[in-house]
């Protein structure tokens, strides 16, 4: 149901107009939730118009508001069309343009590269209420820079009909959907100027692999940022835990691909490489040699016999494998108990009834009602239970006397 109709089926209140005001731990939280869960869609995806329309749809969630909408600078006619949105009827998207000129907030913010905060359009002297919004009864709006390499894309734009303030730090929000959106087109056009030209399809995969290495650092920059920038601890340890699953996700893609390179040249000279695999014993190796380089003190070791997987399983097993280790070296050794630290080990092996991976450490073991999955309380236990369900596997803890075994096992095919 749209804006419009709500207000003719309600009588208007003040508090009917008024944007909530959710607390802002919450909502930044829940912010930095929703941009990384767009990364990943952002980095997987092909399809803009796909792309546009689900970074309208998240920002309008994420910043509570009712309309939102992805522009697309139509140079030739220096008008904005809006290509994507949520809150408009269908005569919007995909037709309604609006003036690219400075006179309105998005010609401003697409002209200038600078954001644009307007709280009061009723009362704005800056700008004209272009007509689409006006027709709205949009009261309030925001707008951010879409660019790339190949210059200004567009604007991102959230509106709303309802009293309220949109802050700088939602601006930080806005240009991460934004950034990303950007990068998402420029890989989109590279990859269909690629495609066209390269024969190869190994020159294509490491082209792929740095563009994806490059939009994940900006997420994990922002992250960064947002995370600098909070004063609350419980922030600051949240924004950390994203910014390390996104940089993990940044050392698999680039390990991935490096290798899967070199088999790809492999399956041309000699015929030992398959395209798309790569040995999982170099791969978990680095892995932990990562994590390990960043806690000083604890002792990580890997074991792993040589065996070629697909892509497709490589990335969910190294994203569960950076989560089990990650969690040992949270909690497997408190100071209080074990002031000298201890060993997490990394095991993978090939058995008959397929791939064995196991984190094992010789802390303190888990806490009573303990779980794995989607009822679990901890996010970390929630992501190895959906890479675990992905892998279609088993992820099971085997009895210990001390410590902690997870062990993953993975049917594999041949």
């Amino acid at each position: 149901m749209n804006a419009q109709t709500d207000q003719t089926e309600v009588e208007p209140t003040p508090e009917t107009l008024r944007a909530p005001a959710p607390p802002d731990l919450d909502y930044r939280l829940r912010q930095q939730v929703i941009l990384s869960e767009f990364g990943v869609e952002a980095l997987r995806g092909t399809d803009v118009d796909h792309l546009l329309q689900r970074a309208a749809e998240l920002c309008a969630q994420g910043m509570g508001a009712e309309f939102c909408k992805a522009l697309e600078y139509q140079r030739g006619a220096d008008t904005l069309l809006v290509r994507a949105g949520v809150g408009w009827g269908p005569d919007v998207i995909g037709k309604a343009r609006i003036g690219a000129d400075l006179a309105s907030p998005a010609g401003f913010a697409l002209k200038t590269g600078r954001p644009v905060i307007s709280n009061h359009l009723a009362d704005e002297t800056r700008f004209r209420t272009p007509q689409l919004m006006a027709d709205h009864g949009i009261r309030r709006a925001i707008n951010v820079l879409i660019e790339n390499r190949d210059g200004a894309f567009g604007v991102l734009e959230v509106d709303d009909t309802r009293e309220g303030m949109f802050e700088e730090a939602d601006i930080a929000f806005m240009q991460g959907f934004a950034n990303l959106l950007g990068g998402a087109i420029e890989r989109q056009r590279t990859e269909t100027l690629l495609r066209a030209a390269l024969a190869r399809q190994d020159l294509l995969a490491r082209e792929m692999s740095h563009r994806v290495k490059n939009s994940l650092a900006i997420v994990a920059s922002l992250l960064a940022l947002q995370a600098r920038a909070a004063e609350d601890p419980a922030v600051q340890t949240a924004l950390a835990d994203a910014r390390s699953r996104v940089e993990a996700i940044a050392g698999v893609h680039d390990q991935l691909w490096r290798q899967g390179d070199k088999a790809g040249d492999k399956a041309e000279g000699d015929g030992e490489g398959v395209p798309g695999e790569l040995d999982l014993a170099p791969f978990l190796e680095k892995l932990v040699a990562n994590l390990a380089s960043g806690v000083p003190g604890q002792r990580l070791a890997c074991t792993a016999c040589p065996q070629r997987i697909s892509a497709d399983r490589a990335i969910p097993i190294g994203l569960l494998v950076n989560e089990l280790v990650t969690n040992a070296l949270k909690y497997a050794y408190p100071p209080e108990t074990h002031p000298a630290g201890g060993e997490i080990r990394v095991r993978a092996e090939r058995r008959p009834e397929g791939l064995v991976v196991e984190v094992t450490d010789d802390g303190i073991g888990l806490p009573a009602g303990f779980e794995i999955g989607r009822a679990s309380k901890s996010l970390g236990m929630r992501v190895v239970g959906s890479l675990t369900r992905q892998l279609g596997g088993s992820l099971t803890i085997p009895a210990r006397e001390t410590g902690t075994c997870f062990r993953l096992e993975v049917p594999l095919a041949g």
